[in-house]
């Protein structure tokens, strides 16, 4: 496994070596030790979580307070995303700055997005099935949905026709 700090380093993007020949292909999608090791943390995840969105369907931006805050790990099944993560972290030196990438079926990447970031993705194709494990359980009475247009993050997404949630909808009031 390839793991690569973005420009915010303590989000990495993980990529899985993939062993393919003419029956296919095989990857080991999760490994807890080696995931462990590539990060250099001791993760645990506790909830695996999964959702199917058409192409335009934004969710987030989404983060737990504590003592409910998750770290994720997060890739897609089929189709494609443009993925986020915004640094909420008030005493970090990237506060406020962004990072993102592609994640799709095809390219198999990963993101590791800690705790002290929201995270949010746009769905890129048809029946995008999103998938991420989390290091804590969700607690509705912790969770906290930002305006993912907020001019102070000034975050490029492309440009789609946007479906969000009531939720969401209403984070951006």
């Amino acid at each position: 496994m390839k793991v690569t700090p973005l420009k915010i380093p303590d989000v990495k993007l993980i990529e899985p070596d993939v062993f393919e020949d003419e029956r296919g292909f095989f990857y080991e999608s999760f490994n807890q030790q080696k995931f462990n090791e590539a990060i250099g943390l001791d993760v645990a995840f506790v909830q695996d979580n999964h959702s199917k969105s058409k192409k335009g369907v934004l969710r987030g931006l989404h983060y737990q307070e504590e003592p409910f805050a998750q770290g994720k790990l997060v890739r897609v099944i089929a189709g494609e995303v443009f993925d986020v993560a915004v640094d909420i972290r008030k005493d970090s030196p990237s506060y406020g700055q962004w990072v993102s990438e592609i994640l799709s079926a095809e390219n198999k990447k990963q993101l590791w997005i800690p705790e002290g970031f929201a995270h949010g993705f746009l769905s890129l194709e048809e029946d995008t099935v999103f998938s991420y494990k989390v290091s804590n359980y969700y607690s509705t009475h912790h969770e906290v949905s930002i305006n993912p247009f907020l001019k102070e993050f000034s975050i490029t997404w492309p440009r789609l026709e946007y479906l969000l949630s009531d939720k969401d909808l209403k984070a951006c009031d």
